[in-house]
């Protein structure tokens, strides 16, 4: 039996989310309380968001923007 071997996926901090979206970093971890972007809490407590779902978010951002 083969295993197919997947790349682990993206974690972006808030931080990287930020500058992504242009905000400050506090934004991000409010738009996480409010559960506007799911989060991923490491072994240390700090908040890692997954970049598909934050790329998802920009799409749809800048869809809304456009109209």
């Amino acid at each position: 039996m083969t295993e197919k071997l997947t790349e682990p996926e993206k974690l972006l901090t808030p931080s990287e989310v930020a500058a992504i979206f242009r905000v400050d970093p506090k934004t991000v971890t409010r738009w996480a309380k409010v559960g506007k972007l799911s989060s991923i809490r490491t072994l240390g407590g700090h908040r890692r968001f997954r970049e598909a779902e934050v790329r998802m978010l920009l799409a749809e951002a800048q869809e809304t923007r456009s109209v």
